[in-house]
């Protein structure tokens, strides 16, 4: 069975479940009713994902042991404060790669290297490896940024235009500087809504998922990458794939 049905069933329980009363919120009602969802019998192969999916969410802090102080151990237990912010937006919060994905290609077409960036970072989140999931999102975030400096390139070589050195360096944080300096001299071509967003969230979306990779990337402590960070991160990617995207697409059509 796949194992990402395995946890979104398991997801949905536990956000229903939540608020009825320690009786209804126990580790063993919730597995079972999950299983009988997924109607899970005599496959231990299956059974036994189940099993590790609700152990991964005790691990990780987004459920403990204990309801309240009248019932305060197994098999009782509670949504943490973490688990209450994921299980409030269940549909896309990166725990639930599925809902996520969903979202994601709601707001936009990826290619398939950021697509594969992405679908690795959301891998390495719910493994608790928050320094790879980092680097797996700087990698998405700089290839859509590539795109768009490719698109801008083009679109400059056919209208005459001298290219900026700096917009074809090997080095991202220059190309992002020339990215922003070079549609800045355009902005009063730009819709007002496009201009709006990319003067306030271009700098500061690509400026928070480059930060987290170049923690990750260069150690200088055991711990450099929080999973606030990475998880911050993730929410922010859609959005930044949306604007890059519909960067693009004036560009193409409206750059002049």
């Amino acid at each position: 069975m796949d194992g990402q049905l395995i946890r979104k069933t398991l997801l949905e329980v536990i956000a229903e479940r939540s608020t009825q009363g320690p009786g209804m919120f126990q580790s063993r009602s919730l597995l079972i009713e999950a299983a009988r969802r997924l109607n899970l019998r005599n496959d231990l192969d299956s059974e036994q994902a189940l099993l590790t999916f609700w152990h991964d969410l005790l691990r990780t802090g987004y459920i403990a042991w204990g309801y309240d102080s009248a019932n305060p151990d197994p098999p009782f237990c509670h949504l943490t404060e973490r688990g209450r912010r994921a299980l409030a937006h269940l549909s896309r919060d990166p725990m639930n790669p599925d809902g996520y994905l969903a979202y994601l290609k709601s707001q936009v077409t990826l290619s398939d290297i950021p697509f594969s960036y992405i679908t690795e970072a959301l891998k390495t989140y719910n493994a608790d490896c928050y320094k790879a999931t980092a680097v797996m999102l700087g990698g998405a975030a700089e290839s859509l940024v590539l795109s768009l400096r490719d698109t801008l390139v083009s679109r400059m070589s056919s209208l005459g235009y001298a290219v900026p050195s700096q917009l074809t360096d090997w080095r991202i944080k220059r190309v992002l500087d020339s990215i922003e300096n070079t549609l800045e001299l355009k902005k009063g071509q730009m819709p007002k809504t496009l201009l709006e967003a990319f003067e306030s969230y271009w700098p500061a979306f690509t400026g928070h998922i480059r930060a987290a990779r170049n923690d990750a990337g260069h150690p200088t402590s055991v711990n450099p990458v929080t999973p606030e960070t990475v998880h911050a991160s993730l929410l922010i990617f859609p959005e930044l794939a949306n604007l890059a995207s519909k960067l693009e697409v004036w560009v193409n059509s409206s750059y002049s």
